[in-house]
């Protein structure tokens, strides 16, 4: 039996936005674990914590607002729940919001689960006037209740004192609630059914099982079927007959009246003195007064585009210095690497392999990291609900499903995403042609592997406007979206839009340990990325520049001018005119270039690139560039390593060291209007691999990838031609 299996294991349950990520972060603190549960794409968290003598295992379980399997989330909570019972299970519930959120702890309670209930943000609930009696309602529910304020810590320890002491291996009677004449009597008789097969019933209660198959549960219906296929037909009758009874009688559903019911039931738990408010308060919340303005028609937009210019801007003004120190550090490296090895192959896979190829991609990390900080605070403090709802506003009309919305800001929307979570997120969108949509559409967006072609170009050919061009990289992105995105849905992808509702959560001041966790756990990411998979990459880009090395035959003549040029140098007096000096030294520079220039355009890459040289010039884009957007396709990431290497192999002196910002900076091929078009291109084209392959899963089939592809890449070639033609023009 493994160490953990031995440790008492307790669950964290709630609504999103209630706090139990931030009391997991509290309880664990570095002992946890982040990756996905098996078969699906929903986050899993889970860690230690050390607690009165005792490490207790934990596990965050993704937010959800019921246990019937409308989401991936929710069928998750559901299945874990059931197939690795907890001891107990912290139900975090927002104390400001309480009857929304009791909803699913009827759910928890009448699936059995043995549960602590944590009257989270209190503070906030006593500030609007609201008054909770905790052990009435604990006495009501029968379950222990807490009052806690996980951001900063209180009651946590008591909580999780009392999910301990639940006693263990409770079994799984569930709470019973009346759910009316037409329900009750069809629900009893499903039980007994249920409970004579024995059905499931080691994992839920038969009443549970009953209830959620009059709920439509085509899940908790399969799960029967597989094990007695007699017993599931006579259910769906059962289901069939009273759903035909209530739409008849009451124009409604089965669903809709349980549902009723179970809000009845909460609305009933919280009366005589329970939850009371206090009068005089005024009733309007902070957070309503705020959206009054956050989310006005008018002011709304305006305001979320000045807060996220001002995060691009703070990047830069505030990274601008760390980027520097990392690019000395790798540049010193190479130094130091250049003096320790002899010249040869083993050197230059040193210096251009592995140091100047991480080192163009790790001198962006403090960038990204400070930028996911500021996209950490916008989403611990809720603002970042309030963007997704103003963007919704305009989402149907391009014949997309609000819950896109999520889908897209994961991808990249707000800069430093990903398209493969942004690709897992479209799960949520029950209609598949706006899952088929957003799918083709999300890679448009600046995420956080193409982040670092943004800030080098930015950076080097629009100094002093590098915020100005991010945001305009964004807005590009979500431009090229919400247009392709509706052509799709006019064209090939027919069909109307489904609405959307979603909620707002309550404006939050985040702690300092929330932002850093989140910050810590992206930026992580991108340094492993940059350590394995990007460094794999710069080894095979460098072998791919270096080899088949230059013949003899060719190698020769250039070998002897830089011999010659050399001998020039040496042989002059050591009271030589400075101008013929810095002459000479001009000689021996060049005669190295055009030897390093012969080898490049020899290899294996060159070649590649050379042959796309016809197609990619009219775009402004040279044979080393074409190579570094072929790697692209591998991972975006790989673009400005690959940049680093080809430009690390080909410079004038390989004593003197230089950025890779410089070294572009100083090439006569690139130009503001180059840079501008290859960030148009990098913004548009093929996906990356592990994307493309998330895509056809997603989407259901190869043609779905290869369109990708295609179409991504002719769209990009087209827009680059245009923005490289109108660029020329405006800064020839």
């Amino acid at each position: 039996m493994s160490e953990t299996s031995m440790q008492p294991y307790i669950a964290l349950a709630g609504n999103p936005n209630s706090g139990k990520t931030t009391a997991f972060n509290v309880y664990t603190g570095a002992r946890q674990r982040v990756g996905n549960y098996p078969g699906v794409t929903v986050e899993r968290k889970e860690g230690t914590a050390h607690h009165e003598g005792s490490t207790v295992h934990i596990v965050d379980l993704p937010g959800t607002y019921s246990l019937t399997a409308y989401s991936e989330e929710e069928l998750v909570v559901r299945r874990e729940l059931a197939e690795r019972p907890p001891q107990a299970v912290i139900n975090m519930l927002d104390a400001s919001a309480l009857e929304r959120s009791l909803y699913l702890t009827v759910q928890l309670l009448e699936m059995g689960q043995p549960l602590v209930l944590a009257l989270n943000m209190i503070d906030e609930a006593r500030a609007a006037g609201i008054r909770i009696d905790r052990h009435e309602l604990g006495q009501r529910l029968g379950v222990p209740v807490v009052e806690t304020v996980a951001r900063n810590g209180t009651g946590l320890a008591e909580a999780l004192s009392a999910a301990l002491a639940v006693e263990k291996n409770r079994e799984k009677e569930g709470l019973t609630i009346s759910y009316g004449s037409d329900i009750d009597p069809v629900l009893a008789d499903m039980q007994v059914q249920i409970e004579k097969a024995g059905v499931a019933t080691h994992k839920y209660p038969a009443r549970w099982l009953a209830l959620k198959i009059l709920e439509g549960d085509a899940d908790v219906l399969a799960e029967v079927r597989k094990v007695d296929s007699t017993l599931a037909e006579r259910l769906a009758v059962s289901c069939h007959t009273v759903a035909g009874h209530i739409q008849k009688t009451l124009k409604t559903s089965p669903e809709a009246v349980i549902s009723d019911y179970r809000h009845g039931f909460v609305r009933g738990l919280l009366k005589d003195g329970v939850m009371t408010q206090e009068d005089g308060r005024d009733r309007l919340a902070f957070s309503d007064k705020i959206d009054k303005v956050l989310v006005n028609a008018f002011s709304g937009p305006l305001i979320m585009f000045a807060v996220l210019y001002m995060v691009f801007y703070l990047t830069f003004e505030v990274g601008a210095y760390p980027q520097g120190w990392v690019e000395d550090f790798f540049g010193w490296l190479g130094g130091i690497a250049t003096d320790a090895i002899p010249p040869g192959l083993l050197q230059s896979l040193i210096v251009s392999g592995i140091i100047d190829g991480l080192g163009g991609i790790l001198s962006f990390v403090p960038l990204i990291l400070i930028m996911f900080l500021f996209i950490a605070f916008l989403e611990d403090t809720g603002y970042m609900a309030r963007i997704a709802y103003m963007v919704d506003r305009i989402f149907r009309s391009f014949g997309l499903h609000g819950s896109s919305v999520m889908a897209y800001i994961t991808a990249g929307g707000i800069a430093g995403g990903c398209a493969i979570p942004g690709a897992m997120a479209t799960r949520t969108l029950r209609s598949p042609k706006e899952k088929l949509a957003t799918l083709l559409t999300l890679p448009y967006f600046p995420c956080g592997a193409k982040l670092p072609v943004f800030l080098l170009l930015a950076g080097v050919f629009f100094p002093d406007n590098e915020a100005t061009v991010m945001m305009l990289m964004l807005l590009a992105g979500w431009s090229f979206a919400l247009l392709v995105a509706w052509l799709l849905r006019s064209t090939i992808i027919r069909g109307k839009s489904t609405p959307f509702v979603m909620e707002l959560p309550p404006y939050r001041l985040p702690t300092l340990v929330s932002l850093l966790v989140h910050c810590w756990e992206r930026g992580w990411m991108y340094i492993k990325k940059a350590g394995t998979v990007l460094l794999a990459a710069s080894i095979l880009i460098w072998a791919s520049m270096t080899f088949p090395q230059l013949d003899t035959e060719k190698a020769a003549p250039l070998e002897a001018a830089i011999t010659d040029a050399e001998s020039a140098l040496e042989a002059l007096a050591a009271d030589a005119p400075d101008t013929l000096r810095t002459e000479v030294q001009a000689n021996v520079d060049t005669a190295r270039a055009i030897l390093a220039d012969a080898s490049l355009r020899h290899s294996i890459a060159g070649r590649i690139g050379l042959a796309l040289e016809p197609f990619t010039r009219p775009i402004g884009f040279d044979w080393r560039t074409d190579v570094a957007l072929v790697s692209g396709i591998a991972a975006k990431e790989a673009i400005v390593s690959t940049l680093g290497t080809a430009y690390s192999l080909g410079e004038v002196d390989p004593e003197e060291s230089e950025p890779l910002a410089a070294r572009l900076a100083s090439e006569p091929g690139w130009s503001p209007a180059t840079a501008l078009s290859l960030m148009l291109f990098v913004l548009l084209y093929s996906p990356c691999f592990v994307a493309l392959v998330v895509i056809r899963n997603e989407a259901g089939g190869w043609r779905w990838l290869v369109f990708s592809i295609v179409f991504n890449t002719a769209l990009a070639y087209a827009v680059s031609l245009l923005a490289y033609s109108v660029g020329k023009s405006i800064w020839s």
